[in-house]
């Protein structure tokens, strides 16, 4: 750093500005991928450039230095911009001294900008024969190599260095823009208005989830950020935004996985006069319609996710939770009698786990057992043990009829007990109208037809606050202006959520969550880092 600082000195010497800030004055800057662009037809099969196809056309170009060369009197100089890399051609004989600077004062990492003309390497490289060249920016602090900078946690603190020392994590970011863009693009052209609503709330609603807290000093309210939009959508149905969305920012103060961030992106739409089961056929073609935006979008990147994934959008199942658990005590060798006796002290779970174990179950029959002794409720009994004996196992279970990817399962038919938003179904009142999508192993989708008389509603309200006062923590609390919202009438609705960072993990073969948030929440660094 001290010897680049150094050479900024020097450079204010000369009477230049090694921050510069006057790129607007002269020719136009010409992208580096539009400068290629200009010159395809010059390409043959092999990809290189021919010299005699390419006309000296005059560039202004820019850019980060990633990489310096030097033969002889001949330099060459790769610069990289957002859209892409083109290669300097700096001859000695045509910059005269300002070849020597080139070497003097330029370091990788810096920003420079050059004017000269299009041509071909012997090589056949598409280059820019330098007539000048001016540094814009000096880098104090040098780049990392291609392999040094892999230290997860660095990459995540850092991720302006990330970006620029491994390519591929900018392709996913860029595909994230993509997959925001589609989804709005989906739901646009279905006649859905987009909207905000508050992310600080006076009251905890809309998900079964632990809050972060914040103050408002002026009106000296404690107030909650936001854990889903759900509360407010709904409103708006009532008003009359009979299909509307949102790609909320959500907080939650739960514990880190590589599934779940503090803070996340969730789309949330509702639409009137839809059920779940309209949700459920929407659900199928929205994503195979982003992924297929994302496939036109970065069609190279696209291609080398798509022949990794061990899943596929070639079919969809619907399967009941409670057949999800009878199909998964069968597969696995295990009598009914799991379910309803897991929870008691003699359980014979030790001879439950050798049969289930030995083909090929590995459940936690500890932490299922414990979640079993909590519940108050069936229907929070046929929840966990969901969890716990099918949950695990859909990508195993569903797959292609080549058995070579998994296929994406919908669970519907919830207990009501465990879903306290949702409508009740007409046919049996003990289950609700929902379902969850999972595709590869992971929860993506939660929507339902929408719980829509205020009565019920009520007394939902009413079980969440007495579960509250009994000491479980992530439960909802009563809204009463949701409750007389509905009394004025909300039309028969359905309502979706889907996490934006998740889908995007999916459809990129991220393994982490934190791989597609730019800035996730990390730790302070030490002291003196």
């Amino acid at each position: 750093m001290a010897v680049r600082k150094d050479k900024a000195t020097k450079i204010r010497g000369r009477g230049q500005n090694p921050f510069a800030n006057d790129v607007t004055s002269g020719e136009p800057l010409v992208d580096l991928a539009a400068a290629r662009a200009r010159f395809d037809g010059a390409k043959n099969e092999a990809g290189r450039y021919d010299a005699e196809k390419i006309t000296p056309e005059p560039l202004r170009i820019a850019g980060r230095v990633l990489f310096m060369r030097q033969m002889g009197g001949v330099t060459f100089v790769r610069l990289r911009d957002r859209t892409g890399e083109l290669q300097l051609y700096c001859d000695e004989s045509v910059l005269g001294e300002a070849y020597a600077r080139l070497h003097e004062e330029i370091d990788l990492g810096d920003f420079v900008e050059a004017s000269g003309t299009a041509m071909a390497t012997q090589k056949g490289e598409l280059s820019v024969k330098a007539g000048s060249f001016r540094l814009l920016t000096k880098a104090y602090r040098p780049l990392p190599t291609k392999t040094s900078f892999k230290d997860v946690e660095s990459r995540y603190r850092m991720r302006y260095v990330d970006l620029v020392a491994n390519p591929q994590v900018a392709s996913v970011f860029r595909a994230r823009t993509k997959i925001v863009s589609a989804l709005r693009g989906f739901f646009d052209e279905r006649d859905f208005i987009e909207v905000e609503t508050p992310t600080m709330h006076t009251i905890i609603g809309g998900a079964a989830a632990k809050p972060f807290k914040t103050h408002h000093n002026a009106l000296d309210m404690e107030l909650f950020m936001r854990i889903a939009p759900e509360l407010y959508l709904k409103r708006l149905v009532v008003g009359g935004f009979e299909r509307v969305y949102e790609i909320a920012r959500c907080y939650r103060n739960e514990g880190l996985s590589t599934r779940h961030n503090p803070e996340f992106t969730m789309l949330e739409y509702y639409q009137a006069y839809a059920t779940y089961e309209t949700l459920m056929d929407q659900t199928e073609v929205m994503l195979r319609h982003v992924d297929a935006r994302l496939a036109a979008a970065l069609p190279k990147e696209h291609a080398e996710w798509s022949a990794t994934r061990t899943w596929s959008f070639e079919r969809f199942v619907r399967v009941p939770m409670q057949k999800a658990i009878d199909d998964a005590l069968a597969r696995a060798g295990l009598p009914a009698e799991v379910v309803t006796r897991v929870h008691e002290d003699d359980a014979p779970i030790k001879v439950w786990a050798k049969a289930a174990k030995e083909k090929k179950r590995e459940i936690d029959w500890a932490n299922f057992r414990q979640g079993m002794k909590k519940c108050e409720s069936e229907g929070e009994r046929v929840f966990i043990a969901y969890e716990y004996l099918a949950e695990p196992y859909l990508t195993a279970d569903y797959r292609t009829e080549d058995g070579s990817k998994s296929l994406p399962v919908f669970i519907i038919d919830y207990p009501f007990e465990v879903s306290p938003l949702s409508r009740k179904k007409d046919a049996d009142g003990t289950l609700v109208d929902r379902f969850e999508l999972f595709v590869d192993g992971r929860e993506l989708c939660n929507a339902f037809s929408e719980l829509n008389d205020p009565e019920d509603q009520d007394a939902r309200f009413r079980a969440q606050v007495e579960k509250k006062a009994r000491g479980a923590e992530e439960t909802m609390d009563y809204d009463a202006d949701y409750v007389r919202a509905l009394e004025h009438g909300m039309p028969p609705t359905a309502g979706f959520g889907m996490g934006v960072d998740r889908l995007t993990m999916l459809l990129t073969g991220s393994a982490s969550i934190r791989d597609v948030i730019l800035f996730p929440l990390l730790r302070p660094e030490a002291s003196g880092a």
